[in-house]
């Protein structure tokens, strides 16, 4: 089997079809798809089956739900594939996408590739991780869904159950592992908003536990990806009134322009405290209706 495709599927009867129909119509014959039905109180189990029925490369898992940890580690238990990539149910792809992701797979780990209308990247090949943690700024974008991973990264790594920013957690986790990555500017992935998503609506305990993630990663830390951290930890602070954690530091202010070189030059003369102190101050102002 060379490639195993993993949709976890939850309360997405409208786009489910969508979805499945993009991945069936890439051009890899040697292909399996697992979907997940993670409980779904819908019409999306009967779905899953349907489809099932249509196409025999797909297999169906259902299973009480446990959230979309538990539902793509189930299917990471049963894959076959050679590699390894995930469709989230409300996205679809291009035609033509794998087929040429996979041409590139040759002695890669993981293959990152672009995302419509959202991420860009350049074609490179890294031999370090770290180089492409920082310089490809990998922290913003540690998405599963627009990778092909080598199956065996995954041999004894799996997605944290019932946590929030799961692949925050994760992907670190699967670099360490990896001796290569190789990012393309293809692209092929849409990824649709979804305003219900946790990414839209996450509080600041869910923003805590991404702020934590990344502290706890392994990873290197340059200024700017700090200065994101400093946004994170600011936001947390705001919300909860939980303790500041983010170790203090003194960034280079000359990388920056406009507003983040302000920040940065308010972050070494001030501390992380006070600028927490300064945004939260500026966000109240700026609210619309404020009492």
């Amino acid at each position: 089997m060379k490639l195993s495709v993993i949709i976890p599927v939850y309360r997405v009867e409208a786009t489910l079809d969508r979805c499945v129909t993009s991945v069936l119509r890439q051009d890899v014959a040697d292909m399996e798809v697992i979907l997940v039905d993670d409980g779904s109180p819908d019409r999306c189990p009967q779905m899953c089956d349907e489809w099932a029925k249509k196409d025999a490369r797909i297999q169906v898992i259902h299973k009480a739900n446990g959230g979309l940890s538990d539902a793509r580690n189930a299917a990471l238990d049963m894959a076959k594939g050679n590699f390894v990539t995930f469709v989230d149910s409300d996205d679809y792809l291009d035609d033509g996408t794998y087929a040429p992701l996979l041409s590139k797979m040759e002695g890669i780990d993981i293959l990152e590739y672009a995302i419509a209308d959202k991420l860009s990247l350049e074609d490179r090949f890294y031999d370090d991780v770290n180089t492409y943690w920082l310089e490809s700024q990998a922290y913003n974008h540690t998405f599963a869904c627009n990778k092909l991973y080598r199956r065996e990264l995954f041999s004894n790594i799996r997605f944290p159950k019932g946590r929030v920013f799961e692949d925050a957690y994760t992907f670190p986790l699967l670099l360490k592992s990896a001796h290569n990555v190789r990012t393309t500017s293809q692209k092929g992935y849409h990824y649709c908003d979804n305003p219900q998503g946790i990414t839209a609506r996450a509080d600041g305990s869910q923003l805590a536990l991404l702020l934590e993630a990344h502290l706890n990663n392994n990873m290197p830390v340059d200024d700017t990806y700090y200065l994101r951290l400093a946004n994170i930890q600011a936001d947390v602070w705001e919300q909860t009134g939980q303790p500041i954690i983010l170790p203090p530091r003194q960034v280079n202010h000359c990388l920056f322009k406009g507003s983040k070189k302000l920040k940065a030059i308010t972050l070494n003369i001030l501390g992380i405290r006070n600028l927490c102190r300064i945004l939260k101050c500026i966000h109240y102002f700026r609210k619309p209706n404020r009492s």
